[in-house]
């Protein structure tokens, strides 16, 4: 059992760490008035760039969750050759730099490269592009996703999945009305993970994705052009909808 004293000195240090995280949140709304971010938050090039980061973000997210689901239910259930290095490989864009994502993605997938050339056939151009954006955003919330199914599956009873095997459900039909039921939560909150993650990617957009402009983008445009009052206001709803995001998250997350 620690000491009283230990508590006191530990608990010093934890609101010093909490006040470092709160203050500069609070800051945001210190001398901005409501007139600016209705003028500078709400305007219509802002409104459109907060769609296109919404938009852009709910469909990398409905992407990760189609793409997701299954190398997630692989790496939780199955051990396989090469299975750490998978679960490496989706880790990285947590370690690469956001610089570093964008450059990787226009070697990757710009026009003149085969895979780029054959995606443009299809309509689908990254540079400079709505499909960019989603690109950008994907990219960076990989490991939210797969990370949140893994543990969600990995904590599953199999045996539940070997009962409604016993009684005549096909594979499928576990996988679907058993599994993936019982790891709702984790699919739910990983799926929110990734598209605040999606929504706060600034830097990969920067160098894949300029165009059309997403909210993030619009600050720091802002912030160059106007200093810093406005990138202020136009940041304020941004951040609205973050932390209303996180409360949603810690909340269906603690739910029993």
């Amino acid at each position: 059992m620690p000491s009283l004293r230990m508590i006191q000195g530990f608990a010093a240090l934890a609101i010093l760490l909490i006040l470092f995280i709160l203050i500069p949140l609070m800051s945001l709304l210190v001398g901005t008035s409501p007139q600016e971010v209705a003028a500078y938050g709400f305007d219509e090039e802002a409104l459109h760039a907060l769609y296109i980061g919404i938009s852009a973000s709910v469909i990398a997210t409905v992407i990760l969750i189609v793409l997701g689901v299954p190398l997630a239910y692989l790496l939780a259930r199955r051990k396989f050759k090469g299975s750490d290095l998978v679960k490496a490989l989706v880790d990285l864009p947590f370690v690469i730099p956001h610089g570093v994502a964008g450059i990787s993605l226009l070697v990757a997938f710009n026009p003149r490269t085969a895979i780029g050339s054959l995606l443009s056939n299809l309509g689908i151009k990254l540079e400079d592009s709505f499909w960019g954006v989603v690109a950008a955003m994907a990219f960076v919330s990989v490991p939210l996703m797969i990370d949140a199914l893994v543990d969600g599956f990995s904590g599953i009873d199999v045996n539940l999945e070997y009962v409604a095997r016993s009684l005549g459900a096909s594979e499928s039909s576990t996988f679907w009305e058993v599994t993936l039921p019982l790891a709702s939560r984790s699919l739910v909150t990983g799926s929110l993970l990734s598209w605040a993650r999606g929504m706060s990617e600034v830097g990969a957009l920067l160098i894949v994705a300029y165009y059309p402009k997403s909210i993030n983008v619009l600050i720091m445009e802002r912030f160059w052009t106007y200093g810093l009052q406005v990138a202020k206001a136009t940041a304020i709803p941004l951040l609205a909808i973050s932390l209303t995001t996180f409360v949603f998250i810690r909340r269906f997350s603690g739910r029993k």
